[in-house]
């Protein structure tokens, strides 16, 4: 996929939002636009709100810039708690989570690059929270989207001594490596 070579221009208040209240996901870049060069999603979590499973992307890193708010993030075998301005960088291979504490919400830009097309990913995990499609589905697009879920029994200890309830979605070991 050829690089833009015009600038590429998203109004957030024209890109989809997924979710519902204060707990949204806003598709802003797919790489399909930016030449496989970057993908990009803004999510806000209320307070007490976890993120996806604990999991791994093969190909490529993830990045987190903390807009607003607070987030705890699972890396690999510690869990880093970020404050508004900070910059996360989650090497490909890391196994990584997040959640908002208990008493702060977040606004977090989420970026990989490079790229692979992911809005189908987060339009199913949007339908997955919603009951509207079944777990199994996200586990049968993993090598698709380079999603692979594992188990961390760091990030769940953390979530039960910061007092989230139990995942929506809880995928079994040996589900991801």
């Amino acid at each position: 996929m050829p690089l833009p070579t015009r600038p590429l221009l998203v109004r957030g208040a024209e890109a989809e939002t997924l979710g519902a209240g204060a707990d949204t996901t806003t598709l802003l870049l797919d790489a399909h636009h930016a030449g496989s060069a970057l993908n990009a999603v803004r999510t806000r979590l209320s307070p007490g709100t976890a993120g996806p499973p604990p999991h791994y992307h093969r190909r490529a890193p993830e990045t987190f810039f903390l807009l607003d708010g607070a987030l705890d993030v699972l890396v690999d075998e510690e869990v880093v708690a970020l404050a508004a301005g900070d910059v996360l960088l989650v090497p490909a291979g890391a196994v990584h989570a997040w959640a908002t504490p208990a008493d702060a919400p977040a606004d977090v830009l989420i970026a990989k690059s490079p790229a692979t097309d992911r809005f189908d990913y987060f339009r199913i995990a949007d339908r997955v929270r919603r009951g509207l499609e079944d777990p199994q589905r996200i586990l049968d697009t993993r090598e698709r989207f380079d999603n692979h879920f594992t188990v961390s029994t760091v990030w769940k200890e953390h979530l039960v001594a910061a007092g989230h309830p139990a995942p929506l979605v809880a995928f079994p070991a040996g589900s991801g490596r």
